[in-house]
């Protein structure tokens, strides 16, 4: 008889729990979890690039800006997570439109400044690596180290250009004809 009367107890507290009786229900989360929509997608992705998983990564920052809309942040994530997929063009874009959307947001500069050392163009990155600096006030080790790395690819760039212009040589052939040869 006790058996019973715990039994049909348990079952009541389960359908009142089910029913919203007893609580709030949340269907698959949790009572008092935030629902999936609530879930911040640009936390997410960032724990997911920190796991080395971009293209989820991607995603996540995808689910944020169409949340959030396009804003400097969404920009950079998703500029982020293109550049570290290997996805240079659609990365130095969305880049270029978080500098614009806001000047003074050293993550975006930064990683603007890596794309365009990735790409070859030194003297760009190199300001904009100075850009990202001064926005970050300094603080950041890690662009003061691209920087200097950026600053030292152009002062030997500039070497190597000096050095291939010795290597030429102007001769005269004829009258008024000037041909341009080269040690190579």
């Amino acid at each position: 008889m006790m058996k019973r009367v715990i039994a049909l107890f348990l079952i009541a507290i389960l359908a009142a729990c089910n029913s919203g009786g007893l609580g709030r229900s949340d269907g698959v989360f949790a009572p008092g979890v935030a629902g999936k929509s609530d879930i911040d997608g640009l936390i997410v992705g960032h724990r997911l690039m920190a796991a080395s998983e971009f293209e989820l990564a991607l995603k996540a920052y995808t689910r944020a800006a169409a949340q959030q809309g396009l804003n400097v942040d969404t920009l950079s994530a998703l500029g982020s997570a293109n550049l570290r997929l290997g996805r240079l063009g659609q990365a130095e874009k969305l880049l270029r439109r978080a500098t614009e959307e806001d000047p003074s947001f050293p993550p975006a500069w930064n990683n603007l400044g890596v794309i365009l050392m990735e790409k070859g163009n030194v003297a760009e990155a190199s300001e904009v690596f100075r850009r990202a600096f001064a926005a970050d006030n300094g603080n950041s080790d890690e662009i003061r180290d691209n920087l200097r790395l950026a600053l030292a690819n152009l002062e030997n760039s500039s070497d190597n250009v000096r050095e291939e212009n010795q290597n030429f040589n102007l001769i005269r052939r004829g009258s008024g004809d000037f041909v341009l040869m080269s040690a190579l």
